[in-house]
């Protein structure tokens, strides 16, 4: 869904024991009869979270429950400077913790107290505190910091798109570095304040919903407020900031539907409302697929035309690149972001390796609508896709459940990913399959998944065994024969109507 910085080449790669949040904590040395306790000394937290192909993402030793954003932010120089305040619990007994950022900082503050600063790595700032945290301790960490995010590159790369009028903060798997310092891995999620000050009649987009109308300030500048108390992973967070026409509306339900447009769209612009003016509808209908909605509003940013050329599923409000609207409309990318509040929003990866419970099910929903939409049935977008890519295409040697952390957005993961979860449905059949999705997302609603607990769950509630279907189709390289498992044309499939969305999509999504 979007273009990935290869991080894993410029950045250091850092060895980390830990796999989840938090770092080990102090132990006691034996000790015998009548002899004192020896405790360890309190210790760094881990540069890393450990992640299979980002093993420097996130950092251990402590736990984000919130994080106040507050900015300001000049479109005409692209200056940014702000004040994050992150409130935290630290998981063992600390000397010193990092922050995934990359801006210059001004000063830190721990508890109060002024803390020191370094840097380390390629996206690493190193805090040590005044005084020693120990475990189970609330934080309250305060950044305050200035630059200018579209010069601050890491590899020759920066996450922060500058436009005329403008900036977007998007991407993946990273985008926090140059607007906000986090612990930067969807392990640790939080919720969010973010509110912005631009030149008035400039707008701002954000997350979740806004607790009060844009406000006036001194010098002619206006300051805009949004939130979201669900839990969020950092990169899911952004900011659309520039010249935009805001559609909003509220669901029967009483949930705000805020869609916004850039101006600069042109021609662009009706096939971009054509799509997101029917994100309410879409997610309706996937509510009845996948089970409850899971966040407190919902939308979508049609960014400007010198924006991002891909889509991203940001928490609650997917933002588009123009390229989606270029031949009209195009429900088929929105239906796949909307899909991923579910499978990769709400339910996120535990491990980056595992983007497979993202793409691969947001692209299968893609087939579903072509069948809700009379424009193909999932079998016959299954026949078409496996046909299209010939035995020896190098489509088949990328592993949708271990593509390597440069590929993790290979158009195989999309594809056959979607074609795996189809192969799932025919094992199973629809009843179990159709009661899978919405227990996977109830089961795992604002958390972490695996492959591997995804399978576990498909074998529960089926009564099968499917190490067999899984390993084929998720971790075994060459074409599976499906001669056996789908109903195999005796001559080339007919393309079906839905497929020239779905695969101009994918050819933006997926790199």
């Amino acid at each position: 869904m979007r273009r990935m910085f290869t991080a894993a080449t410029a950045a250091l790669t850092l060895t980390t024991a830990g796999t989840m949040l938090a770092g080990t904590p102090g132990q006691a040395a034996p000790t015998g009869w009548g002899r004192p306790v020896v405790t360890a000394a309190p210790q760094p937290g881990a540069p890393g979270l450990g992640d299979t192909y980002f093993p420097d993402y996130g950092n251990g030793g402590y736990d984000v429950e919130h994080y106040d954003v507050r900015l300001r932010y000049d479109p005409a120089s692209d200056q940014l400077s702000g004040t994050t305040t992150i409130l935290a619990t630290a998981t063992q007994d600390l000397s010193a913790f990092n922050l995934d950022f990359l801006l210059d900082v001004e000063s830190v503050r721990v508890n109060g107290w002024a803390a020191t600063t370094t840097t380390a790595g390629a996206h690493e700032l190193v805090v040590t505190p005044a005084r020693t945290v120990t475990r189970g301790q609330q934080l309250t960490i305060v950044v305050r910091y200035t630059g200018i995010p579209s010069e601050t590159l890491v590899g020759g790369y920066t996450g922060w798109t500058r436009t005329d009028d403008g900036a977007l903060a998007v991407n993946e798997p990273e985008s926090a570095w140059w607007w906000f310092p986090s612990n930067d891995h969807p392990l640790d999620k939080a919720t969010f304040d973010i509110s912005v000050s631009v030149p008035t009649g400039v707008e701002v987009i954000s997350n979740g919903v806004q607790p009060r109308p844009p406000a006036a300030e001194a010098g002619n500048r206006t300051r805009w407020i949004w939130r979201t108390t669900s839990p969020t992973a950092p990169y899911l967070a952004f900011l659309a900031i520039g010249q935009y026409d805001i559609v909003t509306e509220t669901t029967p339900g009483g949930q705000p539907v805020v869609n916004a447009y850039s101006t600069s769209l042109g021609a662009l612009g009706p096939a971009a409302r054509a799509s997101i003016e029917r994100t309410a509808e879409i997610v309706d209908w996937e509510s009845g697929i996948f089970g409850p909605y899971p966040f407190e509003a919902q939308g979508g940013v049609a960014g400007p035309v010198d924006g991002i050329g891909f889509a991203l599923e940001t928490q609650t409000r997917p933002v588009y690149g123009p390229g989606f609207w270029r031949r009209g409309a195009n429900t088929y990318v929105v239906t796949h972001e909307l899909a991923h509040q579910w499978f990769g929003d709400s339910v996120s990866v535990a491990d980056w390796r595992n983007i497979w419970l993202n793409e691969g099910f947001a692209s299968y929903a893609e087939w579903l609508w072509s069948e809700e939409q009379g424009e193909g049935t999932a079998q016959e977008v299954f026949d078409f896709a496996y046909a299209s890519y010939p035995a020896d295409d190098e489509f088949w040697q990328v592993l949708p459940g271990d593509p390597g952390a440069a590929r993790i957005f290979d158009n195989a993961v999309y594809d056959r990913g979607a074609m795996t979860l189809h192969q799932l449905r025919l094992a199973v059949g629809d009843d179990a399959f159709f009661e899978i999705l919405p227990a996977w997302t109830a089961e795992h609603r604002y958390g972490n998944g695996t492959i591997e607990q995804f399978q576990a769950l498909a074998e529960q509630i089926s009564g099968l065994d499917l190490d067999d279907l899984f390993t084929t189709w998720l971790f075994t390289a060459g074409r599976p024969d499906v001669a056996t498992t789908a109903r195999k044309a005796t001559t080339a499939p007919t393309a079906p109507k839905s497929w020239v969305k779905i695969s101009e999509s994918h050819d933006l999504l997926s790199h």
